[in-house]
């Protein structure tokens, strides 16, 4: 992740490459596991400091093991992969229902808990395959 500073460094076309935090942060997607033994209730405040500090970022994601197909080793071709932007590209609460369970955490819970986090302005070329009509 990098900042919209160093962001704003890249030439254009490496820019349709990145994609921004601000959906992640405010549906309550990503979120940081508690560690054990660690005080729920500060634990939580401390990730959403966090998330103040990550709704601003922009990142660069590249997959180099496809575990979820059940791989036990990294075999293939590394992919360059996207992050979601809005709630119409995918039906969050079934794509979250499995992990949400198992990570014991609810993604509704944590996107009230940030509603006021400051939306930042998303620099038009991020997030470029998701924009129509490219």
């Amino acid at each position: 992740m990098i900042t919209k500073e160093n962001y704003d460094k890249l030439p254009d076309y490496e820019k349709k490459l990145w994609h921004s935090h601000d959906f992640e942060v405010k549906s309550g997607m990503l979120f940081l596991p508690c560690p054990e033994g660690a005080d729920p209730q500060e634990w939580g405040n401390a990730e959403k400091e966090a998330m103040k500090d990550i709704v601003g970022l922009y990142g660069k994601t590249w997959h180099f093991w496809q575990v979820d197909r059940g791989d036990e080793l990294p075999i293939g071709y590394l992919t360059l992969t996207w992050s979601l932007t809005e709630y119409k590209q995918v039906d969050l609460d079934s794509a979250l229902k499995g992990r949400n369970v198992r990570l014991m955490v609810d993604h509704h819970d944590k996107a009230q808990q940030r509603e006021g986090i400051e939306k930042p302005e998303i620099i038009p070329l991020a997030n470029y395959w998701w924009k129509e009509g490219r």
